[in-house]
């Protein structure tokens, strides 16, 4: 199959696929006699697994790893679950980020609802992060 028709089974763009074969993430693809690159059936399922892991967030280069190792014919389970992992506490991390900040907001939230608008045209009597001055 052609450039075009890998991109539109996989949803890539032609562009993409380019730079997958120019970073190594796919084969060259043998070419014809005109010079149109030619994939074989193979390349679709790679390029979906490509897709697919960097939708879950995998960088090339963690994908990159992950294909070198399945390439020389060892098993990557254990490498893809460690990179999984890292991922998945690296979200966990952020989570709790967003949650502590989503606290510190509500909280200003309540305190920029008590206030009366008429002090607030007063900067040095209204001031909603840090203490009131009078």
């Amino acid at each position: 199959m052609k450039i075009g028709e890998l991109g539109d089974r996989c949803g890539v763009s032609t562009k993409t696929i380019r730079y997958y074969e120019s970073i190594g993430l796919l084969d060259e693809p043998d070419r014809t006699a005109s010079g149109y690159r030619t994939y074989a059936s193979d390349a679709v399922e790679r390029l979906q697994f490509i897709r697919d892991a960097q939708a879950t967030g995998l960088t090339l280069a963690e994908i990159s790893s992950v294909l070198e190792l399945k390439s020389v014919g060892e098993r990557s389970c254990a490498h893809t679950t460690a990179l999984i992992e890292a991922h998945v506490d690296a979200i966990d991390a952020q989570i709790a980020q967003l949650r502590s900040a989503r606290k510190e907001l509500a909280a200003l939230l309540r305190r920029a609802q008590g206030l009366d608008p008429a002090s607030c045209t007063d900067p040095n009597r209204c001031q909603v992060i840090g203490q009131t001055r009078h």
